[in-house]
């Protein structure tokens, strides 16, 4: 099975506090652990909220909402993707974790939905996408490939904000 194990944030993630050599160093080798045992599929620390941006969906109609986000006990500062063969497996890896932050630290291990948890909507046709796209993302990673800019040119912007609670669409 594969889990996500997320590392929430605290106050210090948003406020861009870098983690110090010595917690790097845990994190190099409990990750070098992972990664011997087989368990490390993945794994990134994030920035802060202030340099991202959420689009709410209503109906057709989307909207930005530029960072930071409130409520830092909701927020992510950072997540694995494991392969476990349990969720007690996962709970005992991740209770060997240096703490994440040094100070209070919650991770939350979730399980990833895999093909056959979604029953006969998941269609062969769209198992066979689901592997073509897997497929190609697996090879966007090997090869660090520049992808094209996916925004509209600003032609097609225009009149639109580019502050907080912009709408697209």
């Amino acid at each position: 099975m594969r889990v996500m194990v997320i590392v929430k944030a605290n106050t210090d993630t948003e406020a861009g506090v870098m983690p110090s050599e010595q917690l790097l160093k845990e994190m190099g080798n409990y990750n070098e652990q992972l990664v011997k045992a087989g368990i490390m599929l993945a794994g990134e620390g994030l920035h802060p909220t202030s340099k991202g941006a959420r689009i709410e969906f209503s109906g057709s109609k989307r909207t930005v909402i530029d960072g930071p986000f409130a409520e830092t006990k909701e927020l992510i500062a950072g997540y694995w993707l494991w392969q476990v063969k349990s969720m007690q497996e996962a709970i005992g890896w991740a209770k060997r974790c240096p703490n994440p932050t040094g100070e209070d630290s919650v991770l939350e291990i979730r399980p990833v939905f895999e093909a056959e948890d979604f029953g006969e909507e998941f269609t062969p046709e769209l198992r066979e996408q689901e592997e073509r796209v897997r497929a190609q993302a697996e090879q966007l990673q090997k090869k660090g490939v520049e992808r094209p800019d996916p925004s509209p040119p600003p032609s097609q912007v225009a009149g639109r904000a580019r502050t907080s609670n912009r709408r697209l669409g």
